[in-house]
């Protein structure tokens, strides 16, 4: 059985029980038509207008409960990703977590991943690989799921002004879920960080900007820096590459960017942006260029502060499109060309562990 049709009707099941019955029979009808089934391979570089349609849709929160524990149907093992949800004030979303092998003998980092538009946990695991790495080097990886009830086309919503602020909307539920995981698990508080593609790479930062006592370092992929827009025209100019600074200071929070430079969705003058956010401009700067056989090459700028400290990475891949650079094959929007983002992005991480007192 499909196992988007599996976790439909689980879901209806879920929301009869909750006394959503609209809900459930949207959920049901979904099912029945096939309709969150995903297409197996999404075009690359979408045209503009094409994916600002995508986002330009009425988002809506669904009220949540308590929270939720994984399934007692999937009880972890020694290795195993399991699915759950979450919910509280600012709404309910599913997610699934990859569990390494020997969890639990001592505290691990978490990875928190966020997936872009038209894309869902599963998805995006088998695209960027991050559970082949997090298996071999022993660390948590949360994939939050959009879903299609706030957004049709499973966007985050970084573009809507009541979704960028701490402690509402999308920004406090995500934070919520992070913690809820950190919770019923040995996870390292000080090593908790969150990476995403997209509007999900947008999201990453939001998070990074909102909640830097929670995330130690943020990754953003063919994203945007928190508040470029606060509604759907001012998005549509910046992903064109039309938008301003928003502000002078920096956030601080360790940052790592990937992004194409041939990305004609989101501008590649974007990730210049998500730099200055997070470490400002007061920064020295040191550039190499990269050439691997047969792969894209890559303009890397190290960014330190004065004490030396290395506080954000800019990879500028060439010749990319907006796709998770360095990516597997078996999940959407990956550009098997380029340099592994999922490993540098945890190299990155792993050396920026949270500072007490922040």
């Amino acid at each position: 059985m499909n196992p988007d049709f599996q976790q439909l009707m689980r879901n209806a099941t879920r929301l009869t029980r909750s006394g959503d019955l609209q809900a459930a029979t949207a959920a049901i009808q979904a099912a029945l038509a096939g309709a969150s089934t995903a297409p197996a391979s999404a075009p690359a570089t979408p045209a503009i207008d094409k994916l600002f349609h995508v986002i330009d849709v009425a988002a809506r929160e669904v009220p949540g409960t308590e929270p939720c524990a994984p399934s007692s149907e999937e009880t972890p093992g020694p290795e195993s990703f399991i699915a759950g949800s979450h919910g509280g004030g600012a709404g309910r979303r599913d997610f699934k977590l990859y569990i390494p092998p020997g969890a639990g003998d001592r505290a691990l980092p978490l990875v928190v991943m966020l997936h872009g538009c038209t894309q869902h946990p599963d998805d995006f695991a088998a695209g960027t690989d991050m559970n082949t790495i997090a298996s071999t080097q022993g660390f948590f990886v949360l994939y939050p799921a959009q879903s299609q009830q706030a957004n049709p086309q499973r966007c985050w919503s970084w573009f809507k002004h009541n979704h960028q602020a701490r402690g509402r909307g999308e920004p406090a539920l995500l934070a919520g879920m992070t913690r809820e995981v950190m919770a019923g698990y040995a996870i390292d508080p000080d090593r908790v960080y969150v990476a995403g593609l997209s509007a999900g790479g947008a999201m990453a930062a939001i998070l990074g900007d909102t909640y830097p006592d929670l995330y130690a370092a943020v990754g953003v992929h063919s994203g945007l820096a928190p508040g470029v827009a606060t509604d759907l025209p001012s998005a549509l100019g910046a992903m064109k590459g039309g938008a301003r600074p928003v502000r002078t200071g920096a956030s601080g929070v360790a940052t790592i960017v990937f992004h194409g430079d041939a990305d004609t969705t989101v501008h590649p003058s974007n990730g210049h942006q998500v730099i200055a956010a997070s470490a400002g401009t007061a920064t020295s700067i040191d550039v190499e260029r990269r050439q691997a056989p047969g792969g894209r090459a890559t303009t890397r700028s190290v960014h330190r502060a004065a004490d030396g400290a290395v506080v954000a990475e800019h990879w500028l891949v060439h010749g990319a499109p907006h796709a998770w650079s360095g990516g597997s094959a078996k999940g959407s929007y990956t550009d098997l060309r380029g340099p592994d983002a999922s490993a540098e992005m945890l190299r990155f991480f792993l050396e920026h562990p949270r500072q007490r007192g922040h």
